[in-house]
C-alpha cells in the first residue's frame, strides 16, 4: 500500500501481528465508515510468529484461545506450530479484507498529538524513505518487547570461544547443528521448546540453567475437541472449545495461586512420572519460587522430559567463563560446545520503542497508569494492545479491540475528537503491570506503565471475569471527552481573510471527577 505525506486516517494501527489484525477486524465491525491504516515494520504479516523461526517454535498456550473468536481455528491439535499460526493470521487478513490496508516495511518512529486540532502527526520510515501521516486515533499493536534485540547478557570469555553463538530471536537460516555438541543457555519457554527439537539431530545437547522452571505437560490433542468438531457446527465447536480451555487454564492458575504447596507437589510428580527413575528432580526441576510467580512452561506430551530420557542433559549451574571449546561452569566442569544458543529472554519495552509525545512533550510510559490495561491516563486518543501473562494473548487483546471500537463509536456519535482517561486527582496504589517475578519483567524496571489497586486502573489476570465485565463497561467511566471545531476562515471588514483558532468544547464525565 503506497503512502503519501499528509495522508489522513481516522485510525492508525501499528503492527500486523495477532493484535493488529484483530484490531482492524473489530474496528471495521463496529465502525465500518472509519478509514484506517496498518503500519507493519516487517515484510510479512505475523509479528512474533514471523520474527521467531527457531526449531520447534510453537504456541505456549492452546491455539483455540490464541486464535480469533471470529475466525475458527481449523485444526484439532491443542497447540500449533509457529508457521501455522503465521499462515492463519495472514489468511485471516486476506479473507476478511484487511490485507489491502497494510503498509509493509513501514517503521513508525515517532508520534506527536496536537491538542489544537486533535490529531496525531506520525513520522515513519517506508522502505527507507521518510513519510509523515496524520491520524485521529493511534492504536499500538506492537507487543511489549523489542523486535530488534533480545536480552543478551555478555558472558566472560566469549571472545575465545571457537564455536558459534546464536540468539533464538535471530535464528540463522544456515545453522546446521546435525551431530554437533549444543548448549542451550536458559530454562524458559524458548529453551524448553528448543531442547526436544534440536536433540533429534544434535550429537549431544545440554540445557544450562541457572535455576529451574515449572514445566507442565499438555496434550497435543484431546478427545473432547475432536468430538465437538465432529458433531457441532464449526463456529459453535470453536466457541465451546475456546471457553472450555479458557476455564481450564484459569482454573489451573487459580489452583496454583491458592494451593501452592499442592501444585508444587503435583508438578513434581509429573516430572517423576516422565523422567527416568532416580533422576534428580529436586535439583533440576524444583524452582525456588511458587507456581505462577513466573509463567508456567507448557511441554506438549512431556516432550522435554522425553528428550532428557533419550540423552539430552540438564546442568543446573552458572557460567564461569567461555573457553575455546565450550563453557566452564562455576562448579568447575567444562561443558563442550560447538554451538551455544543464548535463550536468555526478551527485552521489554512499551509501544515498540516509538517516541510518543503530546504537544511536543514526551510521554514516559513508566510514569503513567494503565486504564483497563489499554489506555494511559491523560494521554489522548491512544490505545495499546497487550495480552495476559497467565492465558492466551488474544483473550485480552480482543477485549481491548472491542473496547476501543466502542470508544470510537461513542466519540463519533457525540462528535468528540478527543478522549483520555483521568485519575481524577487521586492516584491509586501502585502495582506492577505484569504480576510476575520473571527476569524479563524485573529487568523492565519503569519502562512499562503502572497498574493501580482499583478499577478501572487494575490490570487483572482473570480472562473470564474480564470477559463478563466487558459486557457492562461504561465507556465514559473516568474518561474526559472534548471536541475541537475545525479552523474557519472569516473575511474582516477590509476584505482580508482571517483564520480563527479552533474552538474546544469539553465534556468531562462525572465519574472522572470523583
Amino acid at each position: 500500500m503506497a503512502l503519501n505525506d499528509a495522508d489522513f486516517y481516522d485510525v492508525l494501527i501499528v503492527g500486523a501481528g495477532l493484535s493488529g489484525i484483530d484490531a482492524a477486524y473489530r474496528l471495521r465491525e463496529r465502525n465500518p465508515e472509519l478509514t484506517y491504516l496498518i503500519a507493519e515494520g516487517r515484510e510479512r504479516i505475523g509479528g512474533t510468529w514471523d520474527l521467531f523461526r527457531y526449531p520447534g517454535v510453537r504456541s505456549d498456550s492452546d491455539i483455540f484461545t490464541l486464535s480469533y473468536p471470529w475466525n475458527p481455528w481449523r485444526g484439532d491439535r491443542t497447540m500449533a506450530r509457529g508457521e501455522e499460526i503465521r499462515n492463519y493470521i495472514e489468511s485471516s487478513a486476506r479473507d476478511f479484507g484487511i490485507h489491502p490496508h497494510i503498509s509493509f516495511s513501514t517503521q513508525v518512529l515517532a508520534a506527536d498529538f496536537d491538542t489544537a486540532v486533535d490529531k496525531w502527526t506520525v513520522r515513519m520510515s517506508v522502505d527507507g524513505a521518510d513519510r509523515v501521516v496524520t491520524a485521529r486515533f493511534l492504536y499500538l499493536c506492537t507487543g511489549y518487547y523489542r523486535y530488534d534485540a533480545g536480552y543478551r547478557p555478555e558472558f566472560p570469555g566469549e571472545e575465545q570461544f571457537t564455536g558459534r553463538i546464536v540468539h533464538p530471536q535471530f535464528w540463522p537460516e544456515d545453522l546446521d547443528y546435525t551431530g554437533k555438541n549444543v548448549v542451550v543457555i536458559g530454562s524458559g519457554a524458548t529453551a524448553v521448546t528448543l531442547v526436544p527439537e534440536m536433540a533429534q539431530k544434535a550429537g549431544h545437547l545440554v540445557m544450562l540453567q541457572r535455576s529451574p522452571t515449572y514445566l507442565f505437560p499438555y496434550p497435543w490433542s484431546d478427545p473432547m475437541t475432536k468430538a465437538v468438531q465432529r458433531f457441532l457446527p464449526r463456529q459453535l465447536a470453536h466457541d465451546v472449545t475456546r471457553y472450555r480451555n479458557m476455564g481450564l487454564t484459569l482454573g489451573l492458575y487459580l489452583f496454583c495461586r491458592r494451593f501452592p504447596k499442592a501444585s508444587r507437589s503435583m508438578m513434581r510428580r509429573m516430572a517423576e512420572h516422565y523422567l527416568p527413575t532416580g533422576y534428580d528432580v529436586a535439583k533440576h526441576f524444583t524452582p525456588a519460587y511458587e507456581p505462577w510467580d513466573q509463567r508456567l512452561c507448557v511441554i506438549p506430551e512431556g516432550d522435554f522430559y522425553t528428550a532428557i530420557g533419550d540423552g539430552a542433559e540438564v546442568v543446573t549451574d552458572t557460567v564461569d567463563t567461555f573457553t575455546p571449546d565450550g563453557i566452564r561452569v562455576s562448579s568447575g566442569r567444562e561443558v563442550e560446545a560447538d554451538i551455544v544458543v543464548t535463550a536468555t529472554g526478551l527485552d521489554l519495552i512499551a509501544f515498540g520503542g516509538i517516541e510518543i509525545s503530546v504537544d511536543g512533550e514526551a510521554v514516559d510510559p513508566g510514569r503513567k497508569y494503565g486504564y483497563r490495561a489499554y489506555m494511559l491516563n491523560d494521554v489522548p486518543n491512544l490505545a495499546w494492545a497487550v495480552g495476559y501473562t497467565n492465558a492466551s494473548w488474544t483473550l485480552r487483546v480482543d477485549l481491548t479491540a472491542k473496547a476501543v471500537a466502542e470508544l470510537l463509536a461513542h466519540m463519533r456519535a457525540h462528535g468528540y475528537t478527543r478522549a483520555h482517561p483521568t485519575l481524577g486527582g487521586a492516584e491509586p496504589a501502585e502495582h506492577k503491570f505484569f504480576d510476575l517475578s520473571s527476569g524479563y519483567v524485573e529487568r523492565s524496571g519503569d519502562r512499562l506503565p503502572k497498574a493501580g489497586d482499583r478499577a478501572p486502573w487494575q490490570v487483572r489476570h482473570n480472562a473470564l471475569l474480564d470477559a463478563v465485565d466487558a459486557r457492562r463497561y461504561d465507556v465514559t467511566e473516568a474518561m474526559v471527552f472534548s471536541r475541537t471545531e475545525p479552523m474557519v476562515e472569516v473575511v474582516d471588514v477590509d476584505g482580508d481573510v482571517v483564520v480563527e483558532e479552533s474552538r474546544e468544547e469539553s465534556d468531562e464525565h462525572s465519574e472522572a471527577r470523583r
